[in-house]
Order: C-alpha cells, then sequence, then structure tokens
C-alpha cells in the first residue's frame, strides 16, 4: 500500500475527513496522470513524446529540432480541455471533420491519448529530402 493511499486512510480512521472524501482522494491517487509510484506514463510505459526534426542533404537550412513533451503534461492538457465551453468545443470537431477526423473532442480520455501515441511511435516522415522527422515515445 502506498503512502498516500494509509494516509488517506488513516485520516478516515480519526475522522479528520468523511468516507466520500476519502473515496476522491483514493481515486485521484489511483489516476494514471498521479505523481505516484504506479504512474508509470500509463500502460505502455511511455513518460515522453518525443519529436526530433533533422535537415537532410537538400535542406537549406542545418537547424534541429529536439522536442521532449512529458505525457503529464499531455494528459494536464486533456483535463483542462473539459473547461473548454460546449460552443467552442463543437467549432473544434466540426474543424476536424472537415479534415476528415471524425472524433468528438470532448471524449478524448488519457487511455485515448495513449493508445493513439502507440501507434505513431517511431513514425518517420522523410519532407521532399529537406528535412527528417522522427516522432516516438520513450
Amino acid at each position: 500500500m502506498s503512502d498516500e493511499r494509509r494516509k488517506i486512510l488513516d485520516m478516515l480512521a480519526q475522522g479528520k475527513i468523511t468516507a466520500e472524501e476519502a473515496e476522491k482522494l483514493l481515486a485521484a491517487v489511483a489516476s494514471p496522470d498521479s505523481s505516484g509510484p504506479e504512474d508509470s506514463s500509463a500502460k505502455p510505459g511511455f513518460k515522453y513524446l518525443r519529436v526530433l526534426i533533422e535537415p537532410g542533404p537538400g535542406s537549406e537550412t542545418k537547424d534541429r529540432v529536439n522536442v521532449r513533451v512529458p505525457f503529464k503534461l499531455i494528459r494536464a492538457g486533456l483535463k483542462w480541455a473539459a473547461f473548454i465551453p460546449q460552443t467552442a468545443q463543437k467549432q473544434v470537431n466540426d474543424a476536424l471533420k472537415e479534415k476528415g477526423i471524425e472524433m468528438d473532442f470532448s471524449k478524448i480520455k488519457p487511455e485515448d491519448l495513449e493508445e493513439l501515441v502507440s501507434h505513431l511511435n517511431d513514425l518517420r516522415v522523410d519532407v521532399e529530402g529537406k528535412e527528417k522527422i522522427r516522432i516516438f515515445c520513450e
């Protein structure tokens, strides 16, 4: 049992919190975006989404791009999406639909994100010999 769970149960036993409050706290501790040791960044075990862009032989620039985005940040963004007004969500859904993506923006869950990213893992794109883009998880 984790320290957080034990502390919550102790507070409940001492009458410092109600059973309902304890239930909410336990759910928060067990959620995939908690910072406890059980959080290995969801089922595939990814901690970061990486995007690398390297100049190819035909590139005019020799700039390299190396982006590493923590999955915790991505999951937090999904939670903030709940605060987007319904009208704006509809506009996002309509814009995605125009691009051929059938998706309800308001129903994206962290589990869905993990599955999507696991399918993108180790995606490589060569842009007309100018840049090489690699997307992967670590």
